[in-house]
């Protein structure tokens, strides 16, 4: 299991929070999340990823099923980045 730290913005940080699709959505491919949000208050969150699986990660995230998640949550993908531990 590889640790990534993934980053991105989205319209409105409370709706993301409450939102229960990222953990349902990534759940479905065995991958676990801790949240984080700016305590400046902007719009950008980060992700602790715990993802078992980077090739089923990847095709997932290029889903239809991903690409709703996004958009029910407000995510902005322009402003995805996803970093490797190590």
């Amino acid at each position: 299991m590889a640790t990534y730290l993934i980053t991105h913005e989205v319209d409105d940080v409370d709706a993301w929070m409450a939102s229960p699709k990222r953990k349902e959505a990534f759940g479905t491919i065995g991958v676990k999340v801790r949240e984080f949000v700016d305590p400046a208050g902007s719009n950008r969150i980060g992700l602790i990823a715990e993802i078992p699986d980077l090739a089923a990660f990847q095709a997932f995230m290029s889903s239809p099923e991903a690409a709703a998640a996004m958009k029910h949550d407000g995510v902005r993908p322009e402003t995805l980045l996803i970093l490797r531990e190590g």
